[in-house]
């Protein structure tokens, strides 16, 4: 199967209540997880755009930066992702991630399920 860089591209405004829209490429969409994760997505996040502070259930997340910078709640601490950084926020743990800088941010998210 092959996927073009046409077919698969979402955009999301104001995600748990963070300012901006999300734009997801979508690498593998729902249904391909084989019952193992829901979300595989190079995302971007334009400058003032965010993802809002949400917990995860019977799930976890990674993200892998790509380009730019952003500040990233880590559960409850803050701290900044930078291009080359791994965040992961485990099952029953929170995050978010607002782009405060000038330009875009984009990183790999990857959401498997855990149970």
């Amino acid at each position: 199967m092959i996927r073009r860089s046409s077919d698969k591209t979402t955009a999301q405004k104001k995600m748990f209540d963070a300012p901006g829209e999300v734009i997801f490429n979508h690498i593998l969409n729902a249904g391909e997880f084989h019952d193992a994760g829901r979300i595989f997505s190079h995302v971007v996040l334009k400058p003032g755009c965010g993802l809002g502070k949400h917990a995860h259930k019977g799930d976890f997340e990674v993200y892998y930066v790509l380009k730019g910078e952003a500040a990233y709640d880590d559960n409850g601490t803050m701290t900044t992702l930078k291009a080359g950084d791994v965040a992961i926020c485990q099952d029953g743990e929170s995050h978010s991630v607002l782009n405060e800088g000038s330009g875009d941010f984009e990183f790999i998210a990857l959401v498997l399920f855990t149970k």
